[in-house]
């Protein structure tokens, strides 16, 4: 690949991920906040009301609707920051990858699973790095009301009360879970590459009824994406859990309430992790599982799907 195509790829992997993370964190914020406010919850045991119990909790008490988009400014600052490396990041190190193997395919699809899980893990891994100050700020946002003692108002205040009572490591909280957390991302697109390659190998042969050779339907994208990151969350949630929690440490909030830690007492990942298994047990690594199912794959699917026709329409211009 010259080095022009080469850039111009770049540019391209960066707008659309950028363009993916902005649409689908306008349209999915609220499930986000309440799966946070679930997964902080050392409390209730969560059913199926307890969704319904802080959608309720937020609108009375909080200030409505416009309550559940508290934190949106933080969750678009790193989704979108995120994506936009994440594909950057990952797109090129595929295409070292099938360099260095020398199978010659700027788009990868020679790569074995293993090392497609390489790539994604490696990109997930800088991305984590660079963005874990902004997903500080936005779990803390989530995790209390704005009316609450110590709530952060704005994303830069929260980002100026950071530096001045934490330092630069408050910024870095969660990092470590964060960065185990990357398994997830190389699981996802580990099976969605090969998906992809199934679906491709299946048009070649005659035995898919989809798009034309090297194109994918929005159909073909939805399920593809959906089976990939039902797969790899399955297999990686509980690592969500312990991040969102230790991202909290030292943040000072109401005590009082059941939906935010005024102090947390864990004192690194294993010890949150063997507190949550006696106080809360195997239940504890799940909590805010539902939400985060129901959010996934709409998630997902809008990423997807917004990532994949963004590209094909920029690589057309």
């Amino acid at each position: 690949m010259s080095q022009r195509n080469a850039s111009s790829t770049s540019i391209i992997e960066t707008v659309a991920g950028l363009t993916a993370g902005v649409v689908s964190t306008l349209t999915l914020h609220p499930l986000d906040l309440i799966k946070t406010r679930l997964q902080i919850d050392r409390v209730t045991r969560h059913r199926v009301g307890s969704s319904l119990r802080i959608i309720s909790e937020i609108y009375r008490t909080e200030g409505g609707i416009r309550a559940l988009y508290r934190g949106l400014t933080p969750n678009i600052i790193g989704n979108s920051t995120s994506w936009s490396l994440y594909f950057l990041f990952y797109g090129n190190i595929k295409e070292r990858i099938a360099q260095s193997r020398l199978h010659g395919h700027d788009d990868g699809h020679k790569l074995s699973a293993s090392e497609y899980f390489l790539a994604s893990g490696a990109a997930g891994a800088l991305t984590s790095i660079l963005t874990n100050p902004i997903w500080v700020i936005k779990t803390r946002m989530l995790s209390t009301g704005s009316y609450t003692p110590g709530a952060y108002q704005s994303f830069m205040s929260g980002a100026t009360q950071i530096l001045r009572t934490e330092g630069i490591p408050g910024f870095y909280r969660g990092l470590v879970p964060a960065l185990f957390g990357v398994s997830h991302g190389a699981f996802q697109f580990m099976a969605y590459e090969k998906l992809k390659s199934y679906r491709l190998r299946l048009s070649a042969t005659g035995g898919s009824a989809g798009g034309r050779s090297g194109e994918f339907t929005n159909v073909e994208l939805l399920l593809i994406s959906g089976l990939s990151k039902t797969f790899a969350g399955c297999i990686t949630y509980p690592y969500q859990v312990l991040r969102t929690r230790l991202q909290l440490q030292a943040y000072n909030a109401d005590a009082s309430t059941k939906t935010a830690l005024a102090r947390s007492t864990y004192r690194g990942v294993l010890d949150a992790m063997r507190q949550i298994w006696a106080q809360e047990g195997v239940s504890g690594f799940y909590k805010g599982l539902g939400p985060s199912l129901v959010r996934v794959l709409p998630s997902t699917w809008v990423v997807f799907l917004v990532y994949e026709n963004t590209k094909a329409a920029m690589y057309k211009i």
